[in-house]
């Protein structure tokens, strides 16, 4: 069920609202990353087979998502916008 917001969401000026996108974003990649990766070395395993990317594959999307991750918690900045100058 998703979130009820108090508020017609709008990702440009509400930060917190954008906060939380981010977050189920991260959310999202992170079940992706677990399905796949999961689901590869599941089948390398039981096939016995000798995929020598697939550790490569893994290790460069954790990098990805540990940068997502640094990303919506150290950089991303989520105060108020200030109104546009005319």
């Amino acid at each position: 069920m998703p979130p009820r917001w108090p508020r017609k969401p709008d990702r440009k000026n509400d930060p917190a609202y954008r906060k939380l996108d981010d977050r189920m974003n991260f959310a999202v990649h992170v079940a992706i990353f677990a399905l796949f990766n999961s689901g590869l070395w599941f089948f390398h395993n039981f096939l016995l087979a000798t995929w020598e990317w697939l550790p490569i594959l893994t290790l460069s999307w954790l990098f990805i998502l540990l940068s997502h991750l640094i990303y919506i918690s150290v950089i991303a900045d989520y105060s108020n916008t200030p109104p546009k100058s005319t």
